[in-house]
Formats: structure tokens, C-alpha cells, sequence
């Protein structure tokens, strides 16, 4: 079975729908908390890095570990898919820039792509993404212009959460209480189908360039 790697940043924040994804396509996701100290080795190998509530130009000891890890990866030509911190940290790594928001982006939120087709997706970030050179812009928001980009056929990044579905939602609430601004309640399933109908499409064309 073909493998690829996945940086999860926090414990309340894992693969998601990459998991259902994964599983369905027969991909073996080895999964490592860089939180933990946990990185797999610096190479070509593809991988996904996901979001974290920690600032991509700053935070923790371990982060700093991940952006030279992150950077010496890319030397060597992997590819990435990076969502909301994972992106920041991949602009950062490419010559962008990340920058604080005057108000932070938070639930349900209507993307528009540049082809057209316009997605109700999931936000919670307060950093906003300064493109690195020759970076196509894919997708923005209202609030956020730089919600999705790419800088090759296999390098992506997303600023908003396509991987949170109801059960990641219902974790993010209970780890962080009141402090989160998901939605509670009943979920939006119609919403969190039509998220995953487009993941799984975009996996799908980002794993076939790979």
C-alpha cells in the first residue's frame, strides 16, 4: 500500500475526513504529532500538515524544530498539502508572509474558487497569508483573501479546514470549551457532505500529481 505522511500539531486536531479519504483509497497515513517531537525524516516523501492554534512565526520550541524540518523537506522536492497553520508554515517556507487579521475568521464561511464554484466551509484562524512568489491564488473569502493557493501541481495550501467533519467539530468544542466559536447543535450534514465530496476530489487530483 502507498504511504503518506501527516504532521498533526495539537491532540484535539487530527486527520478527519484525510483519515475516511485515506482509508477509501487505500493510502496508509502514518501520522506524526509534532507537538510530541514527532517528525518523520527530512526527504522527498509527500506529506499533509495541518492546522494548530499556535502563531506560525513564533510558538512553541517544536514548531521551530517542524519549520526547519518543513524547509529541508522542500529542498529535497516533497510534496505538501498544508491546511490553516500547515499552509502559514509552507508560505513562510517559500518567501510569503503571514500577518494578524483585524477580526479572526470563525465557522461556517462561503469560499469562492477562481473557476467559479463557490463551498460553505469551516474557519477558525486569526492570521492571514501574504503569498510567496509565483504562487497561484485558488480561493478567498470574503473576510480573507488568500483561503487557498498553490505554488506547483503538488504544492497546496488552504487556510480553512475541509478535514473537520461533525466528530472533529464535536472534539474542537469539547477540548476547548467556550473558547471555540464552532458551531454546536445539530450538525449542517448537508454542508459537511458537500466539504467532503470536494476533499475527497482534491486529494484525489493533488495524490495523482504526487
Amino acid at each position: 500500500m502507498p504511504e503518506l505522511n501527516l504532521i498533526q500539531h495539537h491532540p484535539a486536531e487530527g486527520p478527519g475526513a484525510i483519515a475516511e479519504w485515506a482509508a477509501s483509497r487505500a493510502v496508509t497515513l502514518n501520522v506524526f504529532r509534532a507537538d510530541l517531537g514527532q517528525l518523520p525524516p527530512v526527504s522527498a516523501a509527500p506529506v499533509i500538515v495541518l492546522g494548530g492554534p499556535y502563531e506560525s512565526n513564533a510558538g512553541p520550541a517544536w514548531l521551530e524544530a517542524e519549520r526547519q524540518w518543513l524547509a529541508g523537506s522542500l529542498e529535497q522536492g516533497a510534496a505538501v498539502f498544508a491546511i490553516c497553520l500547515g499552509a502559514q508554515l509552507l508560505a513562510l517556507s517559500l518567501g510569503g508572509n503571514v500577518r494578524r487579521m483585524e477580526q479572526t475568521e470563525t465557522g461556517w464561511t462561503w469560499v469562492n474558487f477562481v473557476d467559479g464554484q463557490r463551498l460553505k466551509v469551516l474557519e477558525w484562524h486569526e492570521d492571514a497569508i501574504d503569498l510567496p512568489p509565483n504562487a497561484q491564488l485558488l480561493a478567498s473569502s470574503e473576510q480573507c483573501e488568500q483561503q487557498m493557493y498553490r505554488v506547483s501541481p503538488t504544492r497546496m495550501g488552504l487556510q480553512f479546514h475541509p478535514e473537520w467533519n461533525a466528530e472533529s467539530v464535536t472534539r474542537l468544542n469539547e477540548h476547548f470549551a467556550q473558547e471555540s466559536p464552532l458551531p454546536r447543535g445539530t450538525p449542517d450534514s448537508a454542508a459537511h457532505a458537500a466539504v467532503f465530496d470536494w476533499l475527497q476530489a482534491t486529494l484525489d487530483d493533488w495524490w495523482a500529481k504526487v
